[in-house]
């Protein structure tokens, strides 16, 4: 279970530093547009235990449910090559009462060069029912504490949002 701290400042994103693997590669040793998922997936997956002290399983536990994928938006932009070191940041940018977004970003190891962004919708589905049901207290000051609050996230924002990420990417070098 996650309590909330009111004398903390938690972390609002995840960091992973990571290896492209040649079983996840094309022929053209460019990472497979479906290994990106898995890429994304497992960072966050390694990270927000670390941060917060707490397991997805443990949540799912707790309340009786879980977050499913209800869409991508996603841009390729620039390829991240077998062998290459990147880093993957990612942070949840937007909920509501049954609904996340978390934001992924694969930039190069140097942090100079946006190579993919990704938002993913989840919805929070109850385990006896398969329906989409409400966030609880607890779980709504769960995810406001880690909510990372420097975006103005619309679904239709997506490919402004990659144009300032870029911007800003290029600017901080």
């Amino acid at each position: 279970m996650f309590i909330i701290d009111p004398h903390r400042e938690y972390a609002t994103q995840t960091e992973s530093r990571v290896i492209i693997r040649f079983q996840d590669c094309d022929p053209l040793r460019h990472l497979n547009n479906a290994k990106y998922f898995d890429y994304f997936f497992n960072a966050r997956e390694d990270q927000v235990p670390k941060l917060y002290g707490v397991e997805i399983m443990d949540l799912i536990k707790s309340y009786e449910a879980f977050w499913v994928v209800y869409n991508h938006h996603i841009a390729y932009l620039k390829p991240a090559n077998l062998g290459e070191w990147v880093r993957i940041i990612t942070r949840l940018i937007w909920y509501d009462n049954n609904t996340i977004v978390v934001e992924y970003l694969m930039l190069d190891d140097y942090k100079s060069h946006l190579k993919t962004l990704m938002w993913s919708t989840l919805k929070y589905v109850g385990m006896n029912t398969s329906r989409t049901v409400s966030h609880s207290d607890e779980v709504k000051a769960y995810l406001e504490a880690m909510r990372f609050k420097g975006v103005n996230y619309h679904p239709n924002l997506f490919d402004e949002r990659v144009k300032d990420v870029k911007l800003l990417v290029q600017t901080e070098v």
